[in-house]
């Protein structure tokens, strides 16, 4: 992929929701909302203080996050469409799902 965010700004895939509920029943593509969640896939360098020093990134690649259901710009990059937001409409890191892609 040839693109890099700037600053503390992330590129980030959504994670497809479920088909189905807890109890069995088929949700029709109509009815769905986008998902809140994704999957990092490269962040920016990271904000600057005013006296230019580097505030490092909380993210990382490949982290599978939560953010805020209208957060982002959708952009298409290479035929996928992807999320460019700031570091700070992240809502968090979803640790069960970080620790299995680190196992």
């Amino acid at each position: 992929m040839a693109f890099t965010p700037l600053h503390d700004r992330v590129l980030v895939r959504r994670v497809e929701s479920d088909e189905k509920t807890k109890g069995g029943l088929i949700i029709p593509d109509s009815a769905k909302e986008k998902p809140a969640e994704g999957i990092v896939v490269s962040c920016g360098e990271g904000a600057r203080k005013d006296s230019g020093e580097l505030i490092p990134m909380g993210v990382t690649d490949g982290d599978h996050i939560l953010f805020g259901k209208w957060s982002g710009t959708e952009v298409t990059i290479d035929g996928e469409e992807l999320l460019i937001m700031k570091e700070s409409d992240i809502l968090g890191i979803i640790a069960d799902k970080a620790a299995a892609k680190a196992a």
